[in-house]
């Protein structure tokens, strides 16, 4: 493949956004196919991607009051069993290990699909009194499900995640759990990622199996504008206190069942930030997690050039390491423009230019990933420069995005109306639902639209079902999904 096709054939979105997501993750070199089916290997540059959304995730989670732990991989059939609804939920997507070495296993072992089932046995010993109340603990891990239509970071058959399991001594305490680890998620993505997200609740049909209430946030998708589960928390009541024995002597003598919640965010984070932010030419990442923030691409033509601009380029380095995560690209066998191409496919915030004019007035080119804007700064002002222009792509990413999100959001009033909208991919419809299960599954066997969540922030108003026209207190979000 010549060097020009490799960076630059890269479909445009409009014609096939599908295949441009899987392109630009090849090219990019975010993720690769494995020998596995359904599963991928993450390369450096998209696990480097991924270490630093897990290192600021984890240091949110940890400021209100979480530690970490783990828990082990694999799960006694017994265990998973006991909570019915759950083990049903999952039954499709479970993985079994049968045999170990040379040995038929006396009772298979399901490979976690999320650890409630391994996570509660170790609450219920560990709790005695309401004074080891509560419990907060997160992990870091992978988790395996058997998914039929892999894709990369949204649905691998393994996938890196981290998965919260809390335990208390009240219903209510669970509740404002299970709602505080939503707001951190929202916080994540819009502070952090550059991706506005809309917070809720999930339906009865929709939520996770064995949960009382799960909450949610959505994120409205570039190219078709579907909607994608960015996160979600779940209020388990004392369902699963009372299924695993997590038993406790309250202040008031009396033996209680415990309170639980779990809650997790995944790699699927990496696919949003492709989705949202990139464009025809390839990624665009936020500052705050992008590996590389400031790519320096040294030009020349002769040998003669190399020395100054060796020196130039030691100066650059040693002004911007303290404020940003830099790179500097001498290779010798790629024209400039080849490295222009690559690392603007690859979403890199800021490149700076340097060519032997720059040297001779102690200056460099700063380009613009976002809006390919450029600018020609001295030396002697380049950190300053490096760090406002960082703060004001992340904070154009996130304006850009806000605004797709709001334009791609309307009211609609009747059914046809949704599903000219679903079979158009124009973006998400707020329609008034009676709260019935039967109009919910009608909305999708005919547009393939789900109710994504029952919206926290947006106020009630009372209308008719769109399906039977019963009376509606409040407009629902309808959506495709990935």
């Amino acid at each position: 493949m010549s060097e020009a096709s490799y960076v630059a054939d890269l479909i445009d979105q409009e014609d096939d956004f599908d295949r441009w997501y899987v392109d630009v993750i090849q090219k990019a070199e975010l993720a690769d196919d494995a020998p596995v089916r359904g599963c991928k290997v993450i390369r450096p540059y998209g696990y480097g991607l991924w270490e630093r959304m897990a290192a600021r995730l984890d240091a949110r989670i940890k400021a209100t009051g979480v530690e970490n732990a783990y828990f082990p991989l694999f799960i006694p059939k017994s265990l998973l069993e006991r909570e019915a609804a759950h083990v049903d939920g999952f039954a499709p997507e479970v993985a079994w290990v049968t045999r170990g070495g040379n040995h038929e296993l006396p009772e298979p072992w399901a490979v976690r699909p999320s650890s409630e089932a391994i996570v509660c046995p170790s609450f219920a010993k560990w709790v005695q009194s309401y004074r080891d109340l509560p419990i907060l603990l997160n992990q870091w891990n992978s988790v395996v499900r058997w998914e039929e239509r892999p894709r990369a970071f949204l649905r691998t058959l393994e996938f890196l995640w981290q998965e919260g399991h809390t335990c208390h001594a009240t219903a209510a305490e669970a509740a404002a759990r299970a709602r505080q680890m939503l707001d951190v998620y929202q916080a994540f993505y819009a502070e952090d990622l550059a991706i506005p997200v809309v917070p809720g609740v999930k339906t009865e049909a929709e939520k996770f199996a064995g949960a009382l209430r799960t909450y949610t946030v959505e994120a409205m998708m570039g190219g078709k504008h579907w909607a994608l589960q960015a996160g979600t928390s779940h209020s388990l009541h004392d369902h699963f206190g009372r299924v695993f024995g997590i038993q406790f002597l309250d202040r008031d003598g009396e033996r209680r069942f415990a309170f639980n919640t779990s809650w997790g965010l995944s790699h699927r984070a990496v696919g949003a930030v492709i989705m949202v932010h990139g464009d025809d030419a390839g990624l665009k990442l936020p500052p705050a997690v992008a590996p590389v923030q400031v790519i320096v691409v040294p030009i020349w033509r002769t040998a003669a050039e190399l020395g100054p601009l060796e020196a130039a380029v030691a100066r650059i380095t040693e002004r911007l390491r303290p404020v940003a995560r830099m790179k500097v690209d001498w290779r010798d066998d790629r024209s400039p423009g080849y490295k222009f191409n690559e690392w603007e496919l690859k979403g890199v915030p800021i490149r700076l230019e340097v060519g032997p004019r720059d040297v001779v007035a102690d200056q460099a080119v700063l380009v613009r990933r976002d809006t390919r804007e450029k600018l020609t700064v001295p030396l002697a002002n380049l950190a300053e420069a490096v760090v406002s222009t960082l703060e004001s792509i992340q904070a154009g990413l996130f304006a850009a995005a806000s605004q797709t999100l709001a334009e791609r959001m309307v009211p609609v009033e009747n059914r046809a109306e949704l599903s000219r909208r679903a079979a158009a991919n124009a973006g998400w419809s707020l329609a008034h639902w009676c709260g019935g299960a039967r109009c919910e599954a009608a909305v999708k066997a005919e547009t393939k639209a789900t109710i994504r969540c029952i919206p926290r922030d947006v106020p009630d108003e009372r209308g008719h079902c769109i399906v039977c026209d019963r009376p509606s207190e409040r407009r629902v979000i309808f959506a495709r999904a990935y």
